[in-house]
């Protein structure tokens, strides 16, 4: 499958998406912030300008805050807030959906890293808590509401991860098993992670044949070097379109196919690993053997996992971060 020229030579079936390798900002006051969101409602425009058959924008983690990890609760956001308003404006106003980042105010603990997905009407349709914060670098909030999966553009059926997310196989797994046929992963990462983050946008496609639009921050802030590596994996594992240059603000662009997707996911036989997990070996019993037979699987389920070694970070003390007195609280929902 090609990527139909970038998006070009748009299919029936198909769903442009872009993936915008966003120069990383400095945003230490609300003035700064204000600028950054208004800058993300110019690169929707630049989207919609750049390539007509386009369907979906994808922005990176930290698009709007930056690396700081600052969580002064005066640069943190809500969905009712000025800079969600005028994305959702720019969406309607472009007739395109939106992914976007923000760190959102939490009053029961520390700020949640937050994705979400606007429609073309303007609409918040996706909301995500990032469930994996990457530690011990960053405070954020673990996410407590799951991952959700919803009819994005064309009815290609949509989820969203964000980052350090994308490094646990279970948690692409469970985007498909929950229907999704296009994973959304931004991030923030920089270039020591540049291999293992194109590795894992692959694996993450190929073992559960879902296609997967990946990017990172780009550029430099003065302090830290993003990569941008824009990054649209077909459903078998294959690099779609690739951001190499490390260009600030370049739209990465493909075409996916649900329809083949879906295709693939009712008709392979081999390698259609995520129906074969629990049909181990159908050629030889009948319907496969439908078991757990992962020992870390049923120790999480029961509360007691636990590794066969010590682990000596297990805090952000050495971060610069005091360590926690609080539980995890668990769902709000």
């Amino acid at each position: 499958m090609s990527s139909g020229l970038g998006g070009l030579n748009k299919s029936p079936s198909g769903v442009v998406v872009g993936v915008c390798q966003t120069q990383l900002p400095v945003v230490d006051t609300k003035e700064q912030l204000h600028a950054q969101a208004k800058r993300i409602v110019e690169l929707v425009g630049k989207a919609r300008r750049n390539l007509p058959t386009m369907d979906l924008i994808i922005f990176p983690e930290y698009s709007l805050h930056g690396l700081s990890m600052n969580t002064d609760p005066e640069l943190m956001c809500k969905l009712d807030g000025p800079e969600v308003t005028s994305w959702r404006e720019a969406c309607k106003q472009n007739n395109i959906w939106g992914c976007f980042s923000i760190m959102e105010y939490n009053p029961a603990g520390n700020p949640y890293n937050v994705g979400i997905v606007i429609n073309a009407a303007g609409d918040i349709v996706l909301y995500y808590r990032k469930m994996h914060p990457w530690i011990p670098v960053e405070p954020w909030e673990p996410g407590n509401r799951g991952i959700p999966v919803v009819d994005g553009p064309n009815g290609c059926k949509l989820a969203l991860i964000i980052c350090h997310d994308g490094q646990f196989p279970e948690m692409a797994r469970e985007c498909a098993y929950k229907g999704a046929e296009l994973m959304i992963r931004t991030a923030g990462y920089t270039a020591p992670i540049r291999a293992s983050w194109r590795f894992t946008n692959q694996s993450n496609s190929f073992c559960n044949l879902m296609a997967t639009a990946n990017v990172c921050m780009c550029g430099s802030d003065g302090t830290f070097d993003s990569m941008g590596e824009g990054m649209i994996v077909n459903f078998d594992g294959t690099v779609l379109a690739h951001g190499v240059t490390g260009r600030p603000d370049e739209i990465i662009t493909s075409e996916i196919r649900p329809d083949l997707i879906r295709e693939a996911r009712v008709n392979w036989g081999v390698e259609n690993n995520i129906y074969q997990l629990y049909h181990r070996g159908y050629v030889a019993v009948k319907g496969g053997a439908q078991d757990c037979p992962y020992t870390y699987m049923k120790d999480l389920m029961n509360g007691t996992y636990k590794l066969p070694w010590d682990v000596k970070i297990k805090d952000g003390t050495g971060e610069g971060f005091d360590a926690p007195t609080r539980a995890y609280a668990g769902s709000d929902e």
